[in-house]
């Protein structure tokens, strides 16, 4: 499956119930969605801003209830300056309050609709066995994780909303010492040197009976401890059982590439390149807030990669 050519900003790797998915902005401001299935080839060049910015603004978000968020595009295009978004656009954002509304009690109308419903606590590993404690609303409760890139996750709490759940994981990460973040290149980087499976298992096991104990003991209401194994997707089996993998040895943020998906954990992508039998494992997190022509391009591998090969 080859992509049609043309020039957007991405917004980085997502998931739905069909499939990981590149989502893209058009310069007129549509969106498109371009599939990541096994077999499409994902030929693109980097385009730097006229000042040499590679991470540009995807604009701001504004939450409409628990189930619409409308993407602004930024009115004058501007180089990220703070993660994805300049200050202006930073500064309208909604959703960049959800991470600390249950310290602050600050939301507009509509992120309040968001958080008065359902949250998830989970436990999720990664393939070197990092781990880490997140939340997930109740309709994405699945594919939070998928997205995530999670190898091994199990849900240890139910919340009665978004405010409860975070309460929950800052006592998590202060008391059982979990992350709140893992870098989506360590993921990535773990995916080519995994642990066996069964030893993930054990340790986001051991994790989550922890953290239930932990939760268990508190004098906190609106929440229930839960026990329920996530189940990843089927694809992530083909990316944890490559044989002879290694880390794809460019910068898929910059110059041009041209690479065949065969399977995806998260962002991460299990690929094949023209002119080698070796299988890579390309972070397209990379992607993200970048600028990109697709079309006809190729990846140029350095000499010595080429010689070991």
């Amino acid at each position: 499956m080859t992509i049609a050519a043309g020039r957007y900003l991405s917004a980085g790797v997502s998931w739905d119930d069909a499939g990981p998915y590149l989502a893209l902005r058009a310069p007129e401001g549509t969106s498109r969605q371009v599939r990541l299935d096994a077999g499409t080839v994902l030929s693109y060049r980097i385009l730097p801003g006229d000042d040499g910015a590679l991470r540009h603004c995807l604009g701001s978000v504004k939450v409409q209830d628990r189930y619409t968020r409308i993407a602004e595009p930024c009115p004058v295009h501007s180089a990220a300056e703070r993660g994805y978004q300049c200050g202006s656009c930073f500064a309208r954002d909604d959703w960049r309050l959800v991470h600390n509304v249950h310290r602050s009690g600050i939301a507009p109308p509509g992120l309040k609709l968001y958080l008065d419903q359902p949250h998830w606590l989970y436990i999720a590993t990664f393939a070197d066995g990092t781990s880490k404690v997140g939340t997930a609303a109740d309709g994405r409760k699945r594919l939070r994780l998928v997205e995530q890139g999670a190898v091994a996750a199990r849900y240890v709490a139910r919340a009665d909303d978004g405010r409860v759940v975070r309460i929950l994981e800052d006592l998590v990460t202060a008391e059982a010492g979990l992350v709140q973040a893992v870098r989506a290149g360590t993921k990535a980087a773990a995916l080519a040197q995994p642990l066996a499976e069964a030893d993930l298992d054990r340790i986001n096991s051991r994790h989550a009976a922890r953290v239930r104990e932990l939760l268990t003991g508190l004098d906190i209401s609106g929440f229930a401890v839960e026990a329920e194994t996530f189940h990843r997707p089927d694809q992530a089996r083909a990316v944890l059982g490559a044989s002879g993998v290694v880390a794809y040895p460019l910068d898929p943020g910059t110059g041009e590439h041209a690479m065949v998906i065969e399977a995806m954990v998260g962002a991460a992508a299990l690929v094949t390149v023209e002119g080698s039998d070796t299988p890579f494992l390309a972070d397209l997190a990379r992607l993200k807030g970048r600028r990109l022509h697709l079309g006809s391009y190729s990846t140029r591998l350095p000499a010595l990669q080429t010689a070991l090969f």
